[in-house]
């Protein structure tokens, strides 16, 4: 493999803006996938639904079974000026650090109305720029009504200023694996979409076991990089967990040397972090940071979307399958007009 490179810019790649997938595929299973074979520095065009066929024998798959919340509030001051928060991080009950859009002339101790009224906050403290601190009327209910009338946080490159009911609707739906269980995300675990129960059932009678893992993406997954040697960036820290019985599932696999497919970059960080803690701890805060060179130990193959240009995600995938392979796979998938990001097309690479 090539010596490492530290540059930012060499993670970067060019994308048509047109590429960028506005919307999911009609059909979850129905995405496009591009196949990286490792050993041979194979690419081959594919259909998702033939990851059944490509997994390896008696191998294991570990997914992500985090829930998105739905923290996209949008709102408006007293004075009918509209603004929009993402809530970002609970600091206790009803008590949430939030993104605010159009925030820069919001007063300490203003009232703040979200969602048509549903939803009511004091605003507390300035943080950050653009952040505050925000205390939520009845904090007690505030999941319920997150549940019922906030929206999904898309990222920004997922046009929806003027969604409808349906849109959301739709969104609300379809910006969520099928497996998703565990309350706590602000961005889905976007590998995880392209999943049905049927193609996991499937998956299930080849004699593969899938196993679940949870981390609640928050802003250590999509934070950019502001450093140009990636070696100096500081990720966010974010919480996971996974049960004593597949904490000893994951050793007994690891030990015996079978396969193990990660589904997403989110469940490479947890099983990394467990073997970096030699299997001592099941649950914590994570800033785990892979980028070459790295040694993986508990990962074989690796289901995931296209990632945006450098970003810890790209990087990641980078101390995979190399970065040069990994960029000729992206001018491919450009060539192709494979669909990017977390509403996109996916890669698997073995």
């Amino acid at each position: 493999m090539p010596s490492f490179d530290s540059l930012l810019k060499s993670y970067d790649y060019e994308l048509p803006q047109k590429l960028i997938a506005q919307h999911p595929a009609i059909k979850r299973d129905q995405s496009r996938m591009l196949l990286l074979e490792r050993q041979n520095g194979q690419i081959s065009h594919r259909n998702f639904a033939e990851i059944v066929s490509l997994l390896p024998n008696s191998s294991c798959l570990v997914i992500n079974n985090t829930k998105v919340l739905s923290v996209r509030l949008p709102g408006k001051r007293r004075t009918g000026a509209v603004i929009e928060a993402l809530l970002v991080e609970e600091k206790s009950e009803g008590l949430w650090r939030a993104i605010v859009r159009k925030a820069g002339r919001i007063k300490t101790g203003e009232l703040l109305e979200f969602c048509g009224g549903n939803l009511r906050a004091v605003a507390q403290k300035r943080l950050e720029e653009g952040e505050w601190l925000l205390s939520f009327d009845e904090a007690e209910l505030l999941k319920d009504r997150l549940e019922k009338f906030g929206l999904p946080p898309l990222p920004p490159y997922i046009e929806r200023r003027q969604a409808n009911d349906l849109q959301n609707a739709e969104d609300r739906e379809r910006y969520q694996t099928c497996f998703a269980s565990e309350p706590g995300a602000i961005a889905a675990p976007t590998a995880g979409l392209h999943f049905t129960p049927e193609i996991l059932t499937e998956i299930s009678k080849h004699g593969i076991d899938i196993l679940e893992v949870t981390l609640h993406v928050g802003l250590g997954t999509f934070s950019s990089i502001e450093v140009e040697d990636i070696r100096q960036h500081k990720m966010h820290a974010e919480f996971f967990s996974v049960s004593t019985q597949t904490l000893e599932q994951l050793k007994k696999f690891w030990k015996n040397k079978k396969k193990i497919i990660c589904i997403g970059t989110t469940s490479v960080r947890v099983l990394e972090t467990l073997a970096q803690k030699n299997f001592k701890v099941r649950s914590g805060w994570t800033d785990i940071f892979i980028h070459e060179p790295y040694e993986f130990m508990m990962m074989d193959g690796l289901l995931t979307n296209f990632h945006l240009p450098k970003s810890t995600l790209m990087i990641l995938v980078s101390a995979f399958c190399g970065r040069d392979f990994l960029l000729s796979a992206y001018r491919q998938a450009v060539d192709h007009n494979y669909r990017f990001f977390s509403y996109g097309d996916c890669m698997l690479i073995l």
